[in-house]
């Protein structure tokens, strides 16, 4: 069910939902020093790498283009807008913020917050080049979801505390955290890494760890735009073309299934069971299906 639907119970969703957030945008940091030297992982901890000069630049870039893009949308009332902030714990995530940051005037930011739960996957400690390229090449091949670094984390550790993150962002919009004012358009920033960015649409769009395995991660600093369409639900269709879907590695069926969330029809709660992947495996339905053996 929709974040939109459940949170209208059935009436209209103009009238009713309107303090859901505009739009969900996610953010890989941009480029780091592990991204150009894998060396950097056998001398500095995970969370203490920092980014380059480029992946300075790619921060502010992103920052005018996400501003461009709440405000272009907006334009007869271009002030009638906020953003909220939340942010992996890693000094490559937080200079990507601060970076950011710098686009959004203090008055248009409803607050920040340092989430630990969207940290990156975890592979341990210290590593040397020859053990980085074994484990990368071991989880194409066994599978990243279900693949346990030495010492480190699997990808479905990893969607636990990013569905507990979701869990608990429902929660906040439930409670019109975002709704100050019911008039403004509000919109959630979260800035991540690639795995955890992915982890979150897996959760969000309620995907299989099949599908997941095929997504590929965003480039340093690219975004995600989930907006909320007229039906209640968000989907990445209004913003991202089907190459660029693609690209990320979303099949033809998930492609149409974010273009129907965007521009519908509304389904109701049977149709949309039947887009479950495991539905053709049960009996179809008969006049038989009632009588009492």
């Amino acid at each position: 069910m929709s974040l939109g639907k459940k949170l209208t119970n059935g009436t209209t969703h103009t009238t009713c939902s309107n303090h859901l957030p505009k739009r969900i945008i996610l953010v890989r940091h941009g480029e780091c020093l592990a991204n150009t030297d894998i060396n950097v992982y056998g001398t500095t901890p995970n969370h203490k790498i920092e980014l380059t000069q480029k992946g300075i630049e790619q921060a502010k870039q992103t920052g005018s283009l996400i501003k461009k893009l709440i405000t272009s949308e907006n334009a007869v009332e271009s002030n009638n807008w906020k953003v909220f902030f939340y942010v992996s714990p890693a000094e490559r995530t937080r200079r990507t913020l601060r970076e950011i940051g710098q686009s959004f005037p203090k008055r248009k930011v409803m607050g920040v917050k340092e989430e630990y739960r969207l940290r990156e996957l975890s592979f341990g400690n210290y590593h040397d080049p020859a053990s980085i390229a074994k484990v990368k090449e071991e989880r194409v091949t066994y599978g990243r979801f279900y693949y346990r670094v030495t010492g480190g984390e699997t990808g479905a550790e990893v969607y636990d505390r990013i569905s507990s993150f979701v869990e608990c962002l429902r929660r906040d919009i439930e409670m019109k955290k975002f709704c100050d004012d019911p008039s403004r358009e509000t919109n959630i920033i979260i800035v991540t890494h690639g795995l955890s960015s992915r982890i979150f649409l897996m959760k969000w769009f309620e995907w299989t760890a099949e599908q997941f395995e095929d997504l590929n991660r965003m480039k340093t600093c690219e975004f995600q735009v989930l907006q909320l369409g007229n039906g209640g639900e968000y989907s990445l269709a209004f913003h991202h073309d089907d190459k660029k879907l693609k690209e990320w590695g979303l099949s033809r069926d998930m492609i149409e299934d974010q273009k129907r969330r965007a521009y519908g029809p509304i389904l109701n709660s049977l149709e949309l069971c039947d887009l479950h992947p495991y539905m053709d495996c049960f009996a179809q339905d008969s006049d038989e299906e009632n009588t009492i053996m």
